[in-house]
């Protein structure tokens, strides 16, 4: 195989990366690949020698060289196996471009915690419905990989009490609760994320509704980055998974069509068959908008919703946090160069005293209406800088430059995006690996 793709099915990023990857397969644009379970050893024997990191999803090409990061695992085989795209190219479609990328962010680094949040709380001793045994056997199938079923469920519940400590997560929070408390997911806040991740299925449910895809009948980098949160956490998780089976079918079932796993969801590659008048089976797309991206560069008004919420909920996070981090960097707590808070759920620990409390890296933020207090999060910067080649590659030509400006003026606070490249001067990274540092 020319990949191996290091993964947990119960991993929120592994997710995007893994229904992105079978895409690419399925269309003829890879030649294969193998996912295997990030077992321990692997994990700690590895994984974490290759790249310092132990995070998941990673990949291994064919020559021995390494992948981590979602993001950059998508964009490394995007540049290598370009025969069927994931995103529109941005000079010839610069609105699903953009938008496809936007939704990405969205996915990843916002609904990312109303997705953990739902998983852990349902999770938590007498709350109803729970689906913590499940929730164990799923965690025991990595830390106890290959014991029977029992001890495999027995090897979850030790993590949920000896990593996280959730049977006293409200009092005393660790790992996983830790980190929603430090992106700002309290008691206080937890219900207006959940009402934000409603907000956001209902939309999808009216797009999916006309749309089997995010840019019409063919899978985008939107629709992956979308699965992240959606599939592992949402669509699996049992006490989530019901409820999105029941109150949003819908997108339940733009899950199995993203996965190309369910011939009833009519996927990607597959054809629905009439007989002719002799009998004779005759095929056509199966998916909506004949099987195809929208033409013109049209992204419909129901695709324009979710990003909205893009807008309106994260930007104001995003560019309070281009602001902390270009005064972080410019401070004595910051040697020019140096290395910063890495992609992490929690706060990165080296930083830990500027990452919570009134820390240096903390800031106001706002959640349906609810003022509270969350980490600033410098990974968010270099996503911003990978969306800001994105945004200066479709406004490169005047008629770009007009129609996504034009676009952008529909949006709630749309039209800020524009400046970026200034927001961006004094607070850009680079980044190695899993590591960011500041730029001299």
């Amino acid at each position: 195989m020319p990949y191996r793709l290091f993964s947990w099915e119960l991993s929120y990023f592994s997710g995007k990366v893994r229904a992105y990857l079978r895409y690419k397969d399925r269309m003829g644009d890879l030649g294969g690949f193998e996912d295997i379970l990030a077992t321990p050893e692997l994990v700690f024997g590895l994984l974490t020698p290759a790249t310092g990191s132990g995070a998941v999803p990673q990949l291994q090409t064919g020559d021995g060289a390494w992948v981590q990061d979602s993001s950059d695992i998508i964009d490394f085989i995007e540049a290598r196996h370009d025969a069927v795209r994931v995103t529109p190219d941005a000079a010839d479609a610069p609105r699903q471009a953009l938008a496809s990328y936007l939704l990405e962010l969205l996915a990843d680094e916002w609904l990312v915690v109303p997705g953990f949040w739902e998983r852990w709380h349902y999770t938590l001793p007498d709350v109803e419905p729970n689906h913590r045994t499940y929730n164990a056997m799923q965690w025991g199938s990595v830390f106890g990989a290959g014991a029977p079923g029992k001890e495999r469920i027995a090897a979850g519940e030790g993590v949920f009490e000896d990593l996280f400590g959730l049977s006293e997560a409200r009092t005393n929070p660790r790992g996983v609760y830790a980190g929603l408390v430090h992106l700002g997911c309290t008691e206080a806040t937890e219900q207006a994320w959940w009402a934000s991740m409603e907000r956001v299925l209902g939309l999808l449910d009216t797009h999916f509704g006309a749309h089997d895809y995010v840019l019409g009948g063919l899978p985008s980098l939107g629709d992956f980055g979308l699965f992240g949160p959606l599939y592992a956490h949402l669509y699996r998780d049992a006490a989530s998974g019901f409820a999105l089976r029941t109150r949003h079918p819908i997108v339940s079932e733009w899950v199995e069509r993203t996965y190309g796993d369910n011939v009833s969801a009519r996927h990607y590659g597959q054809k629905l068959y009439s007989l002719g008048e002799d009998g004779e089976l005759v095929g056509r797309p199966a998916t909506s908008d004949g099987g195809e991206w929208l033409t013109d560069d049209r992204v419909p008004e129901s695709l324009d919703a979710v990003v909205a919420v893009f807008f309106e909920e994260m930007w104001p996070v995003l560019a309070s946090t281009m602001e902390k981090t270009a005064a972080f960097i410019a401070s004595d707590a910051h040697e020019p160069g140096g290395e910063l808070p890495g992609k992490t759920f929690t706060a990165d620990l080296p930083w830990y005293a500027h990452q919570t409390g009134d820390g240096a890296l903390t800031h106001e933020f706002e959640i349906g209406g609810i003022a509270a207090r969350r980490m600033v999060v410098p990974y968010h910067i270099w996503m911003l800088q990978r969306l800001a080649r994105v945004l200066e590659a479709a406004t490169a030509s005047a008629e770009g430059r007009e129609t996504i400006t034009a676009w952008l003026a529909q949006l709630p606070n749309g039209s800020q995006l524009l400046e970026l490249d200034d927001r961006l001067a004094d607070c850009r990274l680079r980044k190695e690996g899993a590591r960011l540092f500041s730029v001299r």
